[in-house]
């Protein structure tokens, strides 16, 4: 019997109802500004739909043009409920949610689950939200996919890059990065720090502190691999609770980013021109 990961967040971050969740995501979609792009990577924010929700849009709409080639989603969120030394991949085969199940890549799993900054662990993702959010948008997107789940506890960025480095891959292959910015300061305070995260993932620097984005590992991990693979990240959407659906005294912010390479971004200039 294959083991599977139960959805933990349905009813709370989004709609537990198949028929209203799958309503909800389309709507965000159709809602989200398109964007003539071919990402190999994206950054999503991993809140309640009806806060960060039109902003994860925007990321996984960018997906379009390069929905029937992927494969395998290679998914990297941090943890909020249990601690972890490095990263941790499920003891599943895979993930439910109410839009359907979601086989995970048990294949490329085994592929990093030697490399030493690599453990296994049920505990950690049967109450993660920051991966599960992430799941209906794509299963909404991609035809047909298999995922690798890995929730990123106490690791460098040299660790995270380093376990993408193995997965990476070709065009079957897309990585997203989940993670909300800065927490629960006043707004303008928030839209002042969130620039200066996102010019940093824009310029490819490290992130210093998980006060700018709580997935600053995988973020800077990704930074890593982007500068090796030259990748050219955009900045898609940038926005705060504030702006979608609260108030204004204490915010959360949110980013959505996609990565291309150096050819595909050539392309979108060329077409643009």
């Amino acid at each position: 019997m294959p083991v599977i990961r139960a959805p933990a967040v349905a009813g709370l971050f989004y709609p537990a109802a198949s028929r209203q969740l799958a309503h909800d995501v389309q709507l965000l979609l159709t809602e989200a500004r398109p964007h003539e792009l071919i990402p190999k990577a994206l950054i999503s924010p991993h809140a309640g739909y009806i806060y960060s929700g039109p902003i994860a849009a925007t990321a996984y709409a960018a997906l379009k043009p390069v929905a029937a080639h992927i494969r395998r989603v290679v998914l990297l969120g941090p943890t909020h409920r249990v601690a972890v030394r490095g990263l941790a991949l499920p003891d599943a085969d895979a993930f439910d949610t109410p839009l359907g199940r979601v086989m995970l890549d048990t294949t490329a799993m085994q592929a990093i689950a030697d490399l030493p900054q690599v453990t296994v662990s049920a505990q950690v993702h049967e109450l993660e939200h920051s991966l599960e959010v992430q799941l209906p948008f794509l299963q909404s997107v991609l035809p047909d996919f298999k995922l690798l789940p890995l929730a990123v506890g106490m690791a460098s960025p040299d660790e995270v890059a380093e376990v993408l480095e193995v997965l990476w891959g070709g065009e079957e292959t897309l990585i997203v990065i989940s993670s909300d910015l800065s927490h629960y300061l006043p707004y303008s305070t928030a839209q002042r720090v969130d620039n200066d995260t996102a010019r940093h993932i824009l310029d490819l620097r490290q992130l210093g502190s998980h006060e700018q984005a709580c997935g600053a590992t995988p973020i800077n991990g990704l930074i890593i691999a982007a500068q090796k693979h030259h990748l050219t990240p955009h900045l898609l959407d940038l926005r705060n609770s504030g702006d979608t659906a609260g108030s204004r005294d204490q915010v959360v912010g949110y980013s959505a980013f996609a990565f291309t390479p150096a050819a595909a971004h050539t392309k979108e200039n060329e077409h643009a021109r």
